[in-house]
């Protein structure tokens, strides 16, 4: 259960990063677009914890 729970939260923070990420760059306002950024890296980060989690049977 816990897998699939983190490829969902990754698929949410990667979706909206890459909005935020366009709409600063559309804008011009690099915060937003770092912002977005930072939120596609940490829904990067949650997929590689879901596929571990999957790996080793949601022990960790």
């Amino acid at each position: 259960m816990g897998e699939m729970t983190d490829k969902l939260k990754a698929a949410g923070n990667k979706a909206a990063g890459s909005i935020k990420e366009a709409v600063g760059r559309e804008n011009r306002d690099p915060a937003l677009e770092a912002e977005g950024q930072a939120q596609k890296g940490k829904g990067t980060v949650q997929d590689v914890k879901g596929s571990i989690k999957g790996a080793l049977g949601d022990k960790i």
